[in-house]
């Protein structure tokens, strides 16, 4: 259904107690825990070449900066994100991921700059002005290919989002991409609202696990529904 490049993605994530979590998502959503806890994620990026396929991509519409609140779930034995919010720069992209996939995207004025180093990623939300989120990253280190078992895998290689759908029910939304390429990454947040003005209270203003990946080219499918067993 979609292609799309992601550019200078920085994996920023905090432990959160699944307690916590669960008036967030879905009682049909199993949340899912790595080392006795259920992780957040915040994850700034840029978009690029962004176009229903076979289509060309449009100038307005395919490329712009994007930033994420995610949390860990699975269904039906499938692990997957649940996206608390996702902010973009791009009026189009907002509304149509709104109407076409019911995903909580607010439209957002954002700004990213990369320097020598450093990237710059500075985003506040046009409909909720105390919701900002500003970051200074950089990847340090070389790449590594997560292995299956560790929490970098746990984190990162998921190919499905989950969205509700009429009636109660979800959607699950499949992708495709190759494997990630990580390098460990050094963050210093000046500003984050984000997840407390979700209600997701974070112990430590400092992220517990840093990733960065320059790039990754992915390929989406229509979502399907789904009916998933409701979970305690």
């Amino acid at each position: 259904m979609l292609r799309q490049r992601w550019f200078d993605l920085l994996f920023a994530h905090w432990p959160v107690p699944a307690a916590r979590l669960r008036p967030l998502v879905p009682a049909s959503l199993e949340i899912e825990e790595f080392g006795g806890t259920s992780w957040v994620g915040i994850v700034p990026f840029k978009i690029e070449g962004l176009s229903w396929r076979p289509l060309p991509d449009l100038p307005y519409f395919s490329s712009f900066p994007e930033l994420n609140l995610r949390l860990y779930v699975e269904a039906e034995g499938k692990p997957g994100v649940w996206f608390v919010s996702l902010d973009a720069d791009n009026a189009a992209a907002v509304l149509g991921a709104r109407l076409a996939f019911r995903l909580p995207y607010w439209r957002a004025q954002i700004d990213m700059r990369r320097g020598d180093r450093d990237i710059e990623f500075r985003s506040v939300r046009r409909t909720q002005p105390a919701t900002t989120f500003a970051v200074r990253y950089r990847p340090v280190g070389p790449e590594i290919e997560p292995r299956p078992g560790t929490l970098d895998y746990f984190l990162t290689e998921r190919y499905c989002l989950y969205a509700p759908h009429a009636g109660g029910a979800l959607r699950r939304l499949e992708i495709h991409h190759p494997r990630w390429r990580l390098t460990r990454a050094e963050a210093k947040i000046e500003h984050n609202t984000l997840a407390s003005t979700q209600g997701i209270a974070l112990d430590d203003a400092r992220p517990a696990v840093l990733h960065f990946s320059a790039r990754q080219d992915v390929v989406a499918w229509w979502p399907e529904r789904i009916r998933p067993g409701a979970h305690d």
